[in-house]
């Protein structure tokens, strides 16, 4: 790989505020989290936001073929001079562009990532619902969106049902904040989502028709789930779901499972201005 000189120079770089640049710190939790996907030699790995590359070079050691998308171009030269020898030999391609603008691979690809705070949502949206997903995900995330999206609170939300219907979170560390530079002001920690797919949907109306309806219940989560969705597809059309799939009139949408809110959108076929 490239020169030491190369690696201290790209270490010197300032992170930017306003792209939510943290940037990881630590070869220990990069070498954890690569060993967790249990890359095989040759596999398209797909990083955002490479940064000062130390995820990069595990993900490389591991025999990944490696496409990173890096939005900040004062980052790009460095990286290429880091990574003389990889981008060089074809194992390694650098992409200069945002990665929600950004082409995917046009073949099966594993997601390994630390991924910007203030775009974790938009990201996890735009894999894991996009034409074409990752087969896994290994994601450096804030632990409050882990926690959220594991529901270990016993509590769903919209954010773990909309992870869960595609795939099978876990969680692999928890990461302190003085791993990064800067520090953040919070601990972040990896998760993986596995066995990513589509399984749970016939085609694309009905995953719509899930999230309008997950939405939807979510909207005033501090009120009962029934009226949130009569508001919107008819008091009658829901009474009749809930008695059918015996779902507690009471219920409210944090303490609904997956399967519920799946059946429930498959009921739901049709909007009512009922009610």
């Amino acid at each position: 790989m490239g020169k030491q000189e190369s690696k201290t120079n790209i270490q010197k770089v300032r992170p930017k505020k306003y792209l939510g640049q943290n940037f990881l710190s630590s070869p220990h939790y990069a070498k954890v989290m690569v060993e967790a996907a249990k890359i095989t030699p040759g596999e398209t790995v797909l990083e955002i936001g490479p940064g000062t590359g130390i995820l990069t070079e595990e993900i490389l050691r591991a025999g990944g073929k490696v496409i990173g998308i890096e939005k900040d171009t004062d980052l790009l030269s460095k990286l290429e001079n880091k990574f003389q020898k990889d981008l060089k030999n074809g194992s390694l391609r650098i992409i200069n562009q945002d990665v929600r603008k950004a082409n995917l691979p046009g073949t099966a690809y594993a997601l390994i990532a630390n991924i910007p705070y203030n775009i974790t949502g938009e990201i996890l949206r735009l894999f894991l619902g996009g034409e074409q997903q990752p087969v896994r995900a290994f994601l450096m995330v804030q632990k409050e969106v882990a926690n959220r999206v594991l529901g270990t609170d016993g509590k769903g939300s919209v954010l773990s049902m909309s992870v869960s219907c595609y795939g099978t979170p876990r969680k692999i560390a928890t990461v302190g904040r003085g791993n990064f530079r800067p520090t953040p002001k919070v601990d972040s920690a990896i998760i993986a989502i596995e066995n990513i797919s589509r399984a749970f949907f016939k085609n694309r109306d009905e995953e719509g028709r899930f999230f309008k309806v997950l939405k939807t219940g979510f909207a005033h989560k501090r009120k009962m789930l029934l009226p949130n969705l009569s508001g919107v597809f008819g008091k009658k059309p829901v009474e009749t779901a809930f008695t059918e799939l015996k779902i507690d009139r009471k219920a409210r949408a944090e303490n609904m499972g997956l399967k519920e809110w799946l059946s429930l959108a498959k009921n739901l076929k049709s909007e009512s201005t009922e009610g």
